[in-house]
C-alpha cells in the first residue's frame, strides 16, 4: 500500500477545515496510509523585510526537511511548479507506484512560501493553479485532489 505524508507549515485550528481534512484522510484509508505532520510555524507580523522574510522562510524550511526521509519522493506545492489536471494528476501517482516510489510527500510551505533549500529537496514542483490559497486551506484541498486522483485511477465514481 502506498505510503503519503503531508508535511505542511501551521497548525489548523478552524474547525470546518479540521473538519474536511478528516473526512478526506478518512475516504484516504481505502487506497494509503496517510500520516499529516504539521510543523510550526514562525511569527509573521504584517510589515517584514526580504530578509526577515527569508529567515521565516529559512526557519520553517528547516522543519520541513527534518520531516522528510531521504527515500521519499517530495511533490512540493508550489506557484511555479507544474500545473496537472485531475487525471494527469492521477497518472503521475501512478507512474511513480510503478517505478517503486511508494512512499510519497507533499509538502505544503508557509504564508511566505519556502525557502530555496525545500525547493531544491522537491523531486516535482506542482501548482494548482496561477492564484494564491491559503496555505491552511491548502490542505483540503489537496487531500480532495489526491482522493479524486485515486478514484480515478481505480475508475471508480466520484462527483463531477
Amino acid at each position: 500500500m502506498l505510503q503519503a505524508k503531508i508535511v505542511a507549515v501551521g497548525k489548523v485550528k478552524e474547525k470546518f477545515l479540521r473538519e474536511g481534512i478528516q473526512e478526506y484522510t478518512k475516504r484516504l484509508s481505502l487506497y494509503l496510509r496517510l500520516e499529516i505532520i504539521e510543523v510550526m510555524d514562525e511569527p509573521c507580523p504584517e510589515k517584514l523585510s526580504k530578509s526577515d522574510e527569508e529567515h521565516v522562510r529559512e526557519k520553517e524550511g528547516a522543519r520541513i526537511l527534518r520531516a522528510i526521509n531521504p527515500q521519499e519522493f517530495v511533490i512540493l506545492l508550489d506557484l511555479r511548479g507544474k500545473e496537472l489536471s485531475s487525471p494527469e494528476l492521477a497518472s503521475f501517482i501512478d507512474d511513480l507506484a510503478l517505478h517503486g516510489r511508494s512512499q510519497i510527500t507533499w509538502v505544503i510551505g508557509g504564508s511566505l512560501g519556502v525557502a530555496d533549500a525545500v525547493r531544491e529537496r522537491a523531486d516535482f514542483r506542482w501548482s494548482f493553479s496561477k492564484l494564491t490559497f491559503p496555505h491552511l486551506l491548502m490542505r483540503v484541498m489537496l487531500l480532495e485532489q489526491i482522493y479524486r486522483a485515486f478514484k480515478i485511477s481505480k475508475g471508480e465514481v466520484y462527483h463531477k
